[in-house]
This record gives C-alpha cells, structure tokens and sequence, in this order.
C-alpha cells in the first residue's frame, strides 16, 4: 500500500517536532480501540488524538481512514469528545466522511468493584465513512467495497448508546460495552458488543526516568462485533473480530499505540491495521480562562 507512507511519514513527524513541556502527571492512556473503559478525562485537559486504520474488503480497493479526536474533561463525571472523519481509498478518491458528538457521564462516584459509565453520541456521516469504530447489526466488510461516488450519497445520522462497565484490580482493566445504534431516519435499533482487557507489562514503577521502562506499556486484547437487530438479535451473519492491543505512554503525554486486527467471521475484513497518536494538553480550560482573565484586564 503505497498510498499509506503519507499518514505514516505524518506520524513520524508528530514524534519528533510534537512538543514535550507537559510536566503534569497524567493517567496512562489505555491501549483500546472500540472498547471504552470507564476510566475519564481529567477536568480541564484536552486530548488529541490521530487514528488511522488500513484495510481492503473482499473485492474492493485498499483503504485507509483518518479519525481525527478532540477529548476534553468537562467535569470529573463527564467527558465530552469530537470526531472528524475522512477516507482515501486506492483507485477511487478521498474525501471528508462526516463528524460524531459523544458524551461519557460516570455513574457512581469512586472506585467500585464495577464502574458503570453511560455513553451518548450523535453522528453524522456518510455512507463512505470507514473509521470501523464500532461494529453493530449485520455491518459486513462488502459495505467497504462500495464506490465512494456511491457511499457517499447515504447520508448516515445516528443516535448511539453504550452501557460501559469496568473494573481493575492489580493492575488489570477489564471493560465490557453493550451498544445500540439507531438510524434516526429509518431502519430498526442494532446492537453491537466489545469486550477488552489489558495490564501494564510491570506494575511497580522505575526509580529512574526511563522512556521504555515495562510500566510505561500495556497491553492486552479486545474483541467486538455485531449482535443483529431487534428483529433478529443474534451473532448468525454478523462480523466479528479479535485484536491484540498494545499501547506506550511516554511522560511527555503521548501515547502511541497500535492494534493489528483479525476477522473471525466471512462478514468481517479478514485484516485491519489501527494506529493511534495521542498526545494530552494538561490543565488547558485553566490556562485558556487565564489567558482571557488576564487580557480582560
């Protein structure tokens, strides 16, 4: 695939120029891509995240999706995101495949033996979309077969909910998701799942600074896919899939991660590669509300 050493170049580039002046401790980033854990943004930080993710469906061209997310800790119990998606796929075109609104809320206060979290989100998007970031219903890889001229003419706008539950102990995560998806126009709910798990490679941390010390990675797995609809709630013809995941914090605030992914099913894409860049913003609500205390003055 040719046509990824751009994105891959991109990537580089953020690692080498991205700055490193957050000193403020901050949570390690999980290595999931589908599952959410209950684990929240800290009130105030914004994180930003680039996610792109390769495939090629059965009969179709090779593709790579650009998920582009803005993350930011509204409160201690609430976390706010903003998706911005886009597509290129091999001898066809590239283009702009539309937008997601989600909101996390955190149920109970604490820590708890399971923590449940409720999940909301609006989307808008087109046919085309292939950022895959839930799978749900019967969604099958000959929907990424599809020309872009054609996909793009569906106009997807979608109301999704997840009941999030999650525990850790001893340094494991383990997080399930149930997911119900609605297409606002037409079309019966579908449900989805996603299930992960994931520890850090060494819990007790380094007494020196160390980019590549064990605590500083986790890794894990997660596996999801479809569950049919309210007619026909059932794992028959769906997609499913499993995928090592792997992440590395460094105490700059990035995190990078990386999930090769394996279809299990004949409705699934046999293989995905996901790729992700984070990088965390500390404390930027306090510093933008002093920056316009002190210009009012």
């Amino acid at each position: 695939m040719a046509f990824l050493a751009t994105p891959i170049y991109c990537l580089l580039a953020v690692l080498l120029i991205w700055p490193g002046a957050a000193t403020t401790g901050r949570a390690q980033e999980g290595p999931y891509f589908v599952t959410y854990d209950s684990h929240m943004e800290e009130p105030g930080n914004l994180e930003l995240e680039f996610e792109p993710t390769a495939g090629k469906p059965r009969g179709g061209n090779s593709f790579l999706s650009y998920l582009t997310e803005f993350e930011y800790g509204t409160s201690a119990w609430w976390t706010t995101e903003l998706y911005v998606e886009g597509q290129s796929t091999r001898n066809d075109s590239t283009l702009f495949t539309g937008f997601r609104v989600e909101n996390r809320f955190q149920v109970l206060a604490g820590q708890h033996w399971v923590n449940p979290v409720l999940y909301v989100e609006y989307e808008d998007i087109s046919g085309a979309d292939k950022a895959l970031k839930e799978v749900v219903g019967f969604d099958s890889q000959d929907d990424g077969a599809v020309s872009n001229g054609l996909a793009r003419r569906e106009i997807q706008r979608e109301v999704e909910t997840k009941l999030i539950l999650s525990s850790d102990y001893k340094g494991w995560n383990m997080a399930e998701n149930f997911i119900a998806e609605k297409n606002l126009a037409h079309a019966p709910w579908e449900f989805g799942y996603a299930w992960g798990v994931n520890r850090p490679l060494r819990l007790a941390a380094s007494p020196f600074s160390c980019n590549i010390c064990g605590e500083n990675w986790r890794a894990g797995v997660e596996i999801y896919g479809g569950l049919g609809t309210v007619d026909r709630f059932t794992l028959r013809d769906t997609s499913q899939y499993i995928a090592p995941v792997l992440a590395w914090s460094l105490p700059s605030g990035t995190t990078l991660r990386i999930s090769p992914t394996f279809g299990l099913t004949d409705n699934a894409y046999r293989f995905l590669m996901r790729l992700g860049v984070t990088y965390e913003f500390p404390a930027l609500g306090r510093r933008v509300k002093q920056f316009f205390h002190g210009a009012g003055r």
